[in-house]
């Protein structure tokens, strides 16, 4: 490994080899850390909104406090938010805009929506009060006690005519999920004051609203108590396709990386094959002298790994302290608006970091070993007769 004046360029070789590697691995685990940051920021957001698990009903009968009253007496350990919905047109002086309200009990509700927590800290809403998103605040300029008319989807009769229902509803705060999607569309309210503009009865409810640690599992659980009319679907099925891409996008992403290290390891093959050429004197001679192939080949093949190895622990260093620089300090600046933070998420799976130190490792082992065999393959005889 000794620089040799002589033949300069394999040096260079290796040394491009090294940073290589380097380069690569570092970039993947970057690369790999903030992939996963933002996929774990849209899913606090997305399990936030959606709730780990919700009931709903298959058929026109609703879903009532015997199901509730079944449902918390066979899962004890989970949370419980009965709930009220319909959609709605939101109308402050000549500006219409459709929207989703939600007719919930607080008190539950802030149990199992930490955003809905948050936002209620502090106030106690009461009949005909509502809550709404960030965006929908900003857009009709409401102020506290504010008044919004909401049209619903129901009718009232009204001669030989029906009429939309209307109500005035008092602003008493707003959200912030952080996602436009649901701060611009979602509202609340209390579940006795939605029931009286729809006329449900006391103890009907659209659905129910459910928070589990578990919900993969607890999921198949529920599906075997609930009646056939009844259904129950999970948040990570209401966006499937989104976390598709995602997934899909960080396999390509690793892919396309993985190449950049694949690419350095052809240097440290031209660069053993290289030192394989310009020494075939001395390697001529230690066949004379006794040496087995095996000897050879491990010679060249430590020498590549080395090289590759070498770059492979520079990388995760230089790797885990990108991590922590761009982590601890506001280097990069997010629009909250567009990505639902301001601030670069990071967080590097111990998953992932194997995949990169094995993808790595294999790579470099197999660049290895083509020109350490090699070397076993030179003609003593014709090697010492010329040189």
């Amino acid at each position: 490994m000794r620089f040799d004046k002589s033949q300069p360029f394999i040096t260079v070789s290796a040394i491009l080899a090294f940073l290589g590697v380097c380069i690569g691995v570092m970039v993947l685990i970057v690369a790999m850390a903030i992939m996963n940051g933002f996929d774990k920021e849209f899913e606090n957001k997305l399990f936030t909104m959606n709730y780990p698990l919700s009931i709903y009903s298959r058929t026109f009968q609703k879903v009532d406090n015997k199901d509730l009253d079944l449902l918390k007496k066979k899962f004890p350990n989970l949370k419980f938010s009965p709930y009220i919905s319909s959609q709605v047109i939101t109308k402050k002086g000549d500006r219409l805009e459709g929207g989703l309200l939600f007719g919930v009990n607080f008190k539950n509700e802030i149990k199992i929506n930490s955003v809905l927590r948050k936002a209620l800290k502090g106030k106690k809403i009461g009949r005909y009060d509502i809550i709404v998103g960030k965006e929908i605040k900003e857009r009709n300029f409401l102020e506290n006690g504010d008044k919004l008319t909401l049209i619903f989807t129901a009718n009232d009769p009204s001669g030989f005519s029906l009429l939309p229902k209307m109500k005035r509803f008092t602003y008493r705060g707003y959200f912030e999920s952080g996602l436009i999607a649901y701060d611009k569309v979602y509202m609340y309210t209390t579940l006795e004051s939605i029931r009286r503009v729809l006329r449900y009865k006391k103890g009907v409810y659209d659905g129910i609203h459910i928070y589990s640690n578990t919900p993969f599992e607890d999921i198949t659980k529920i599906k075997k108590v609930l009646p056939s009319n009844l259904g129950v679907i999970g948040w990570w099925q209401m966006n499937g396709n989104f976390f598709s891409a995602l997934k899909l996008e960080k396999r390509s992403l690793f892919i396309v990386l993985m190449l950049i290290i694949l690419i350095a390891s052809l240097n440290i093959i031209s660069s053993l094959l290289m030192t394989v050429m310009s020494r075939r004197k001395e390697i001529a001679l230690l066949f004379a002298l006794g040496a087995t192939p095996k000897e050879i080949k491990k010679t060249f093949f430590l020498l590549g790994s080395i090289i590759g190895g070498g770059g492979i622990i520079m990388g995760v260093i230089l790797g885990l302290i990108s991590i922590y620089i761009l982590g601890s300090f506001d280097i990069i600046s997010l629009p909250a608006d567009v990505y639902g933070t301001s601030k670069l998420p990071l967080d590097l799976s111990l998953v992932d970091f194997l995949l990169i130190l094995f993808g790595s490792i294999m790579i470099v082992l197999f660049s290895s070993y083509y020109p350490s065999h090699k070397a076993t393959k030179i003609n003593v005889l014709d090697t010492l007769r010329n040189e």
